[in-house]
């Protein structure tokens, strides 16, 4: 008798807590989706992981996309497939630099295939890795890990909170919690994007919709801008060998794809705002993008250099709408085709 007391007494418990579960994430969701969130698929390590074993599988004669969030959330997958008849592989990550996937593709026999790279100066000359376990991910991949990927993809879809930016804990971090007057409090990234399953990226609405939400983004771009005459000159010196030590390993991978017959492209996406002021601040082109294109010979397409690529719209000055990076992409795709006719007449 007290055993199955004690079995209905958790039977009973189970299910309340289930209950509260189901009844909390409703609210959780309910609340992001009156604050104007919609569901869409996680840019999860997993998810990247998935699209680069695709060139191990037997896609690597495709174009790849690598580089950071500007040719991710600039390039739109659909508009790139009607305009070629073939759809990129996307393995752009945000805040990363493209050297690490571009040294991951030297040593793959397996791509053979266009490399499209995005340069970011901040990002690319800096050598920044924020989504850098994405390729622990892909090499070390656990079963576990395989099968957690997998169930997830059932339900992103459908959930509008099912992303990082609405965590409770991230959520309870970028509150206006009182901080001393000497301690810097960095402001995590917002979410920015809508993914789909195979990692095309559109800019959310309401970066484009809520003024507040953008301005927000630009706040958060700008937070620790430092003007370059207020740098010491060992910051100067230590930041000079840095950009020309990540120069070298974009420059080196370049050459060795080429050498192999891979087609390499550098891209350099519009930005404006705080961007237009700090980029050639500390990345001037002519020390970096020229030298760049110089040394590898590989085929640059920078915005500035044509008028197809430039007056687009960018909310928080680094990504485009959805509807700006259709027309861009559009752009993009010809501008490359063009370049890439009028070099093979040259040779």
């Amino acid at each position: 008798m007290p055993s199955s007391t004690s079995s209905s007494d958790m039977r009973r418990s189970a299910l309340i807590a289930l209950l509260v579960t189901i009844l909390l994430m409703s609210g959780w969701e309910a609340y992001w989706r009156s604050d104007g969130s919609v569901p869409g698929y996680r840019n999860s390590e997993g998810l990247w992981a998935m699209e680069r074993r695709r060139i191990n599988d037997g896609e690597g004669d495709k174009t790849v996309i690598a580089g950071s969030s500007r040719i991710f959330f600039d390039t739109q997958l659909d508009v790139w497939e009607e305009e070629s008849g073939e759809r990129p592989i996307q393995l752009a990550l945000e805040g990363t630099s493209p050297a690490a996937l571009m040294e991951d593709l030297v040593d793959d026999l397996d791509f053979t295939g266009i490399l499209i790279v995005g340069v970011s100066p901040g990002v690319a000359f800096s050598g920044y890795e924020y989504r850098g376990d994405a390729f622990k991910r892909f090499e070390e991949e656990t079963p576990t890990q395989w099968l957690g990927q997998q169930i997830s993809l059932l339900v992103e879809p459908y959930l509008a909170f099912y992303q990082s930016a609405y965590s409770l804990f991230t959520v309870m971090k970028r509150q206006p919690w009182p901080a001393r007057d000497d301690v810097l409090v960095e402001r995590d990234v917002r979410r920015l994007a809508i993914y789909t399953r195979d990692r095309n990226a559109r800019l959310y609405e309401k970066v484009e919709t809520d003024e507040g939400y953008a301005e927000i983004a630009k706040e958060i771009w700008a937070q620790f801008f430092v003007p370059i005459e207020e740098r010491s000159e060992e910051e100067l010196k230590q930041g000079l060998e840095n950009r020309n030590n990540q120069i070298e390993r974009v420059v080196a991978a370049a050459n060795s794809l080429q050498e192999r017959g891979v087609e390499v492209v550098f891209v350099r996406n519009p930005s404006e705002g705080h961007y237009a002021l700090s980029e050639p601040m500390y990345n001037p082109r002519a020390e970096t993008w020229d030298v760049l294109i110089e040394r590898t010979g590989a085929l640059g397409i920078h915005w500035q250099d044509h008028e197809e690529l430039q007056g687009y719209w960018l909310p928080e000055w680094s990504h485009m709408t959805g509807s700006e990076a259709d027309r861009y992409t559009k752009a993009l795709y010809h501008v490359i085709q063009r370049e890439r006719r009028q070099d093979a007449q040259d040779d």
